[in-house]
């Protein structure tokens, strides 16, 4: 009989500090953020409490760029993707691993002039949507929702 499996991640917050991009030997960007989930619930004594959970988002290739260029400490976003987990060796020789979110597609939330890191950025509508097949490649889709008359698209 076979399994099925599924593996997709839908987040909804708010990055908790700038994004990092570096580039692997192969010369393919990489960028890395963190962001902010909240959940909020009611006890069994009816008091309200809320939770904070910080995931760790890895972007490749051109959104990678874009991720980078666009988004700040702050910046809200949507991010579709898939959970890898990981492990190495750290430099006291105890074992690490970690979870992370691979993002498929990164939308942002909320105005690009709040949003980004340029005051000039080109997104003038609410939304702009960045999507990557991934690490090995593929295709990279970077879709605005609208842009101003007068800006040019920066990629």
């Amino acid at each position: 009989m076979a399994q099925a499996s599924f593996n997709r991640v839908f987040l909804i917050g708010n990055l908790t500090r700038d994004p990092e991009l570096r580039y692997i030997p192969s010369g393919q960007a990489v960028t890395s953020f963190t962001v902010a989930t909240n959940r909020t619930y009611t006890t069994p004594s009816g008091e309200k409490k809320e939770e904070a959970s910080f995931i760790r988002v890895v972007t490749w290739g051109r959104s990678a760029e874009v991720c980078n260029e666009y988004l700040k400490k702050g910046s809200p976003v949507f991010v579709e993707g898939r959970l890898q987990s990981r492990s190495w060796q750290a430099q006291d020789g105890s074992k690490r691993s970690s979870i992370e979110v691979i993002a498929m597609r990164v939308q942002f939330l909320g105005s690009g002039k709040s949003g980004g890191k340029d005051a000039a950025a080109p997104f003038e509508g609410d939304d702009a949507i960045v999507e990557d097949a991934g690490p090995r490649g593929g295709s990279v889709k970077v879709t605005e929702q609208e842009l101003a008359p007068d800006d040019e698209v920066p990629f």
